[in-house]
């Protein structure tokens, strides 16, 4: 299965739990993209010591998962994209849900 995971939220547990899903899925054979989206692209950013956010980042980006940021979103932050979740674009987050089979948003 194509598996999409939106993520639209700052909140650490929140954030999390989508990458432990999406690290869970794609060890379950799944494809996983990740689209940070709003203020999901402060995701690099949630140092916590309950939730190890950027871990579970890693860990995605280890078993073949794949993320991506909205660029126009970090911009607005006067951020940038990075190793872990290069600037994206809305165009890409269309491909990314017409071209996958369930799409889950958090």
């Amino acid at each position: 299965m194509r598996l999409a995971i939106v993520i639209y939220s700052n909140d650490p547990e929140t954030v999390w739990n989508a990458f432990r899903f999406g690290v869970f899925s794609r060890k379950q054979g799944d494809a996983v993209s990740v689209f940070l989206l709003g203020k999901g692209v402060e995701a690099e950013s949630l140092d916590n010591a309950k939730f190890d956010v950027i871990g579970q980042m890693r860990s995605l980006l280890e078993v073949g998962g794949s993320i991506l940021a909205c660029g126009t979103c970090l911009k607005i932050r006067q951020s940038e994209g990075s190793d872990i979740c290069p600037m994206s674009t809305m165009q890409e987050l269309h491909s990314l849900i017409r071209d996958s089979d369930k799409v889950l948003s958090f």
